[in-house]
């Protein structure tokens, strides 16, 4: 695995803190399927999960902050033993639940229930279908992860999931296949919509369209094709000031499977921590009752990905 962040300068415009009111937990790196794209490393034979000690400092953080998001990622999130637990007590804080999942993991064994359970809960399902065409997934997932894809898909709409007056938010997530940016969202939405629709009888809710930013394993790919600095200057090229505004980072916590916290996603990919007081390693227990407001964001040139053209960030284009 080829390291991303030597390669990356610290020339992104300087960005501060808003009101922090989403929360990202990774519950850990296991999961069912190895994707070409994947930020994160994850895969079936990763063993990082977070514990249900790390699981309690979570649900007490959000008990006495503001937080209104709980953004459930991993790997599969699902996968890990605490899952269920964790939705059950955000829930039961009124705070919203939103599940980045991968759709195949609904029909893994042993997870036959977690399609309903989603649903009881009202859990806002966000799942990863980088392409309407069977091909393209084949290329990124692999073999029968499509059509598996499909079938949980339809198991999320028989539920109400993606159907109008439902209350049941079904978003799809779109990514690039290679060094580019995605299209336009709204035009690509439509066209996921038509396919969808026609082909496999699928309703959604929104399409979130995601650049690919150059770290984990899409950045290594880059840098063993010597893609890595070309695709950075093309990010930078494409860098609309107006972005910054409506970053995720500046309302949002990453916290990693051991409850150490980032500014985000990626930045926790990259080992670069949130930063207070000259700090670069803060646990989450250390944030409890701390306002963040205004504190600087910890930022690298790969965060171009997240400015460029339409802007991109963990709900899609910001413009």
């Amino acid at each position: 695995m080829h390291a991303a962040l030597p390669r990356l300068g610290a020339d992104f415009p300087p960005v501060k803190r808003g009101q922090l009111t989403t929360l990202q937990v990774n519950l850990g790196y296991l999961c069912n399927q190895s994707c070409v794209h994947c930020h994160v490393n994850a895969g079936p034979n990763r063993k990082e999960r977070m514990t249900r000690e790390t699981v309690e400092q979570v649900i007490e953080f959000i008990a006495s902050s503001a937080v209104t998001t709980l953004d459930l990622t991993g790997g599969a999130p699902e996968l890990n033993a605490n899952f269920r637990y964790l939705v059950e007590a955000a829930r039961s804080l009124d705070v919203r639940v939103m599940d980045r999942c991968n759709l195949t993991v609904l029909t893994e064994p042993g997870q036959e229930t977690l399609a309903e359970f989603l649903a009881g809960y009202q859990v806002e399902v966000v799942a990863s279908l980088p392409c309407y065409s069977e091909a393209n997934v084949t290329q990124q997932r692999g073999k029968g992860v499509f059509s598996r894809s499909i079938k949980g898909l339809r198991m999320l709409n028989q539920l109400g999931y993606g159907k109008p007056g439902s209350g049941l938010i079904l978003s799809l997530v779109y990514n690039p296949q290679g060094p580019v940016l995605p299209p336009p969202q709204a035009n690509l939405e439509d066209e996921y919509r038509r396919v969808l629709r026609q082909e496999h009888g699928v309703e959604f809710t929104q399409l979130f369209s995601l650049v690919n930013l150059p770290v984990g394993r899409f950045g290594s790919v880059l840098i063993s094709k010597g893609q890595f600095d070309g695709y950075v200057k093309l990010l930078k090229n494409a860098h609309q000031p107006a972005n910054l505004r409506a970053l995720m980072c500046r309302s949002l916590v990453s916290v990693d499977w051991r409850g150490y916290t980032y500014d985000c996603d990626f930045n926790q990919m990259l080992g670069l921590g949130l930063r207070r007081n000259g700090s670069s390693r803060i646990h989450l227990t250390e944030l409890k009752g701390v306002d963040l407001t205004n504190a600087p964001i910890t930022a690298r040139s790969h965060c171009f990905g997240c400015t460029a053209g339409q802007g991109s960030s963990c709900g899609g284009a910001l413009s």
